[in-house]
């Protein structure tokens, strides 16, 4: 079906109301259908979630899969309180409840018949105006359908979740001709702003867009491997990180992810697709593969295995000529290790292609597998979409690709590729030619705004919803007003600057620390200029927290007034967040450790992506919190001990005694949240603290926050001078669980130095009770603490240990 005109599009987006979604039922209760429910669960829906009746227990399907939610890693579900959300019954006695539900998602088996069966016995307990979609992974959807009343047909598409649906980003829409554009449109809204999802429409072709483009390019790639004669650790060296894929490379995603499910998307593929790559098919060795049921992971063995060692599990890897094990070894393949010191993905891609093929085994590789790819795409192009763009999107959300093959297409050259793939004597798709002959010189334009239209002929712009801001935009448009090597201040519109961090991991160096603080100083031409900032990134992570290279290499030389220096900064750089004259929010996001912690906790108000993993995590290498991050748990325990009990009563003083126990506990263990809703639980977020589903979605919600404050008439908060001090009586306590732990063993002796001083700190030092303290008194306890720290030759070894495998080391 070709992609409607603007003007249907906009249409279709007005009636999109006509469909509002308030309840969902999801039929089939295997790992996507209850995994599906789960992550509406965690977008505040009621789902009803149902499957096959069972002797005996009816129910049985259902209640198993709830149980398995509960277990389930990662974590389906952002909550676990979320759980009660869902609702369990059975397709017996239990299909009259679909009269309750806006939306029904079918996820039973992928088999036409199966399908077809179910959704003639769900038509006639259906609304009048709910939707029906599924969620199949490749089998045609209007076939599905096509013995369905016509009324039921004009509310009946695909949906199709990638696995696991909370994480994956994609949902593939497909319509029929038959399709309603009003529904289609009214999902494609909801699972984008309630589900957080990336959204595209794929056309009615065998497995859609992603799916046809991945099995291609996996099958292609088990072609070359064996055509080069690669071992399975050497295709993954190679498809991993060197080409923004992921890490894990080509096998190890493929025992993670299933076997059993890639085996039925490549059969789909090669049953169902009919294409010019008729050599690309199913290898043996993987038919013997799914018939031993080595589905990988989930079986205990796969493309690799692990058994117990003299040193503890060793992986061993498949040969695919003899189907047995061997030890994995580390491939040794030069090109890689150079590859490595490129940041650039476009510059790494050239770069790997540059080779000479005849002697460097990288080249060789890439030599075939990215021009295979390159042209099998470009192919597609009319056929699963009509969007360059679209099929670049899906295959970064659905494969967690850096890159889509069209970007990569880009960034390795498309005139320079092309003509080294005439000289070698393949054939250019059509469309590859109108490209080139139109004077392009690659798929996008104007610095990515534009896209060729194969229709057209020519660029057109990249559409994207109304609610994503994008700092690359931004910036594009000289919206850039200030920067440093670590960070910039950026107009993104509406009286908004954007404070972004742009150094490794965004770890928290001098520059960012100088950059914040001189900006929101009170007399600084951004506060002059702007009503209100945002803090945020387009990175992968918001922020993994001080440098602790820096620190490492200071502590080592006991260069002590260096460290207290950057200390001090870095308070000056939080406290210039929470008292600027203009409203701060923070929009934290992915890893938001430490440092980066503690500058989400001083802002007016933060606006966090649901995927949100924070702690302050300092006492993992052998630290403490010292940017503020003490003092404003100190004051958050104190507010909710104050909440829950009269001032001065004795229930007051119990309240505050568990408040501070679970914040210093949290801290001690250096607890990480799991979702934006643990944080909140944690008291890292406060509770009107917003929450974005998409995580393209958050520097909107974000700013929409710091506009709402000023035009609130936002005032700062003052210093608070007249804290009444934890103090001695609650440290006893929390010293005593530390020496508990401690005799216990279940603490070693640094850790009960730390814990010692963490604690000392979150009370406002060895003071009697009540003392009152202001929060610069709480400041220098921190910075005292810290310094003493970072003398302890422990901590020391823990930093370097951390440096050196990323993981915390006890001692």
């Amino acid at each position: 079906m070709q992609a409607a005109t603007v003007a249907e599009a906009a249409a279709a987006s007005t009636r999109a109301t006509d469909y509002p979604i308030r309840r969902v039922a999801v039929l089939g209760a295997g790992t996507m259908g209850s995994r599906i429910a789960a992550h509406l669960a965690n977008a505040g829906l009621p789902v009803l979630l149902l499957d096959m009746a069972q002797a005996g227990e009816r129910n049985a399907l259902a209640a198993k899969a709830l149980e398995g939610l509960k277990k389930s890693k990662p974590a389906a579900l952002a909550a676990p309180e979320f759980l009660g959300r869902i609702a369990i019954g059975n397709f017996d006695d239990d299909l009259e409840k679909l009269q309750q539900c806006d939306w029904v998602i079918e996820a039973v088996a992928e088999d036409l018949e199966i399908k077809r069966g179910l959704l003639a016995r769900v038509a006639p307990h259906l609304r009048a105006d709910a939707l029906l979609t599924t969620n199949t992974s490749g089998l045609p959807v209007g076939a599905i359908a096509e013995t369905l009343p016509a009324e039921v047909r004009r509310r009946w598409f695909g949906t199709h979740f990638f696995n696991p649906p909370r994480y994956m980003q994609l949902v593939e829409t497909i319509a029929t001709p038959e399709s309603d554009p009003a529904a289609v449109a009214a999902v494609a809204r909801f699972v984008a702003v309630h589900l957080g999802k990336t959204v595209v429409p794929a056309n009615d072709r065998p497995n859609f867009i992603a799916n046809r483009i991945g099995a291609f390019s996996l099958l292609n790639t088990l072609r070359v491997m064996q055509q080069q004669g690669l071992s399975i650790e050497e295709v993954d060296a190679l498809t991993g990180r060197p080409l923004g894929w992921p890490k894990t490379g080509t096998f190890r995603l493929a025992d993670m992810v299933g076997l059993d499910v890639l085996g039925g998307v490549v059969r789909n593929f090669a049953a169902n697709t009919k294409d010019e790559r008729g050599d690309v098919q199913l290898p043996g060795f993987l038919e013997q593969m799914l018939e031993r049921k080595w589905f990988g992971d989930k079986t205990g063995q796969g493309f690799y295995r692990k058994q117990k060692g003299a040193e503890g599990d060793e992986r061993l890897v498949l040969d695919v000529a003899t189907l047995e094990y061997r030890a994995a070894q580390k491939p040794r393949i030069p090109a890689l290790d150079l590859a490595k010191n490129i940041e650039s993905l476009p510059e790494r891609i050239r770069a790997l292609l540059g080779g000479n093929p005849e002697k460097d085994r990288a080249a060789a590789f890439y030599g075939e597998i990215l021009p295979d790819l390159w042209l099998y795409a470009a192919n597609r192009i009319g056929e699963i979409s009509d969007s360059v763009a679209d099929i670049d999107r899906a295959m970064r959300a659905g494969f967690n690709w850096e890159l889509g093959p069209f970007e990569m297409w880009d960034a390795a050259g498309v005139a320079e590729t092309v003509a080294k793939m005439r000289a070698a004597g393949r054939a250019i798709p059509g469309v590859v030619e109108k490209l080139l002959s139109a004077g392009a010189t690659g798929w996008y334009g104007n610095g990515g705004a534009e896209v060729f239209d194969a229709r057209a002929g020519a660029y057109v712009p990249v559409e994207s919803p109304t609610a994503v801001v994008t700092l690359s935009r931004a910036k594009r448009s000289g919206g850039v007003v200030a920067e440093n090597p670590g960070a910039s201040l950026i107009d993104v519109g509406d009286g908004i600057g954007c404070i972004e961090f742009h150094t490794k991991m965004n770890a928290l160096g001098g520059d960012i620390v100088n950059f914040v603080r001189e900006t929101l100083r009170p007399e600084s031409e951004a506060v002059r200029d702007f009503r209100g900032f945002v803090v945020t990134n387009d990175a992968t992570n918001f922020s993994a927290g001080a440098n602790l290279v820096q620190l490492l290499l200071a502590a080592q030389d006991e260069e002590w007034d260096e460290i207290d220096f950057y200390i001090r900064g870095f308070q000056e750089m939080t406290q210039a967040i929470k008292f600027c004259p203009r409203p701060v929010v923070t929009a934290p996001f992915g890893m938001t450790l430490g440092g980066g912690c503690e500058v989400a906790l001083h802002a007016a108000k933060r606006q966090a992506h649901l995927e949100l993993y924070m702690g302050l995590v300092e006492t993992g290498v052998g630290l403490i919190p010292a940017g503020g991050g003490c003092k404003e748990m100190t004051l958050r325990a104190m507010e909710i001990a104050a909440a829950a009990a009269p001032a001065g009563s004795r229930s007051d003083s119990v309240e505050l005694h568990h408040t501070m126990r679970t914040i210093f506990e949290n801290m001690a263990l250096a607890k990480v949240s799991t979702s934006a809703y643990e944080a909140r639980s944690l008291r890292l977020l406060r509770e009107w603290d917003g929450i974005t589903m998409n995580r393209d979605r958050l520097l909107h919600d974000a700013k929409a926050q710091a506009v709402a404050l000023a035009e609130s008439g936002y005032g700062p908060p003052l210093p608070v001078t007249d804290i009444a001090a934890p103090g001695e009586s609650v440290l006893a306590a929390l010293k005593l669980g530390v020496h508990m732990l401690h005799e216990g063993g279940y603490a070693s002796d640094h850790d009960v130095t730390v814990a010692t001083h963490l604690a000392t700190v979150l009370c406002g030092g060895n003071v009697t009770p009540g003392t009152p303290v202001s929060e610069q008194h709480l400041l220098e306890v921190e910075r005292e603490h810290f310094l003493s720290l970072c003398g302890e030759r422990k901590s020391q070894e823990r930093i370097a240990h951390t440096l050196k495998t990323g993981k915390p080391l006890r001692n």
